[in-house]
């Protein structure tokens, strides 16, 4: 089993965009990033995201209408994000295993921790982002792979139950628990839980257990 999660770096050292000429739409969302990162959400304005990216202040309008449409933008690639790991992380396991299950598990709370203000961003409480088409295509999507992957754990097994319903139930747990667990509250009441374990128990739990095979007819 993996080792206890604890805070990484990665967002925090990530490196100052740079804005190469045929790339200014990703060079302006790679600055907001930054500003995302270091400030939060609320706390930097286009006119800053500009001085990030060594561009005019005119420049962001040729590809986005204000700064909510570059925070959608943040938040897209975020769930393209995470599910490429989860779907890596599932694979390395294999597919339709308990093992690649919990794997896919462990690979959301690691990009929570990871990538924790984007992570808050795709998850957070405001409701004209979440409202975005692209957002929530990109989202739907990044949930269908779970739906997809609980359905040939299913069929693979011959486990009984909804892949939709079992996908809910396993993301429920995880998405609680990399919520908790970037905002410390694990470290208040239970230090040092190695919440990759508590990953790997609850999905032994909530996914349908494996039916034997039928017995060969004489």
């Amino acid at each position: 089993m993996s080792e206890p999660l604890s805070r990484r770096p990665s967002e925090a050292g990530a490196k100052k965009p740079r804005y190469h000429h045929g790339d200014l739409r990703q060079a302006l969302i790679d600055a907001s990033h930054q500003l995302l990162v270091e400030n939060g959400a609320e706390n930097f304005t286009l006119a800053d995201a500009c001085r990030v990216a060594g561009v005019s202040t005119a420049a962001p309008y040729k590809h986005f209408r204000d700064k909510l449409e570059i925070l959608e933008a943040i938040v897209e690639q975020g769930f393209d994000r995470m599910a490429e790991r989860s779907i890596a992380a599932v694979q390395s396991k294999g597919e339709g295993t308990i093992d690649g299950m919990i794997a896919m598990g462990q690979a959301y709370l690691a990009f929570a921790m990871d990538e924790t203000a984007v992570f808050r961003l795709m998850f957070g409480h405001n409701s004209a982002l979440k409202r975005a088409a692209d957002v929530e295509k990109t989202g739907r999507a990044c949930f269908s792979n779970v739906i997809e992957q609980v359905a040939v754990y299913c069929a693979r097994n011959d486990a009984d139950g909804d892949p939709m319903h079992i996908a809910l139930n396993l993301w429920t747990f995880v998405h609680g628990a990399a919520c908790l667990l970037i905002d410390e509250d694990y470290e208040k009441v239970a230090p040092g839980l190695d919440v990759n374990e508590l990953i790997a128990h609850a999905a032994t739990r909530l996914l349908p257990p494996p039916q034997p095979p039928s017995p060969a007819k004489s």
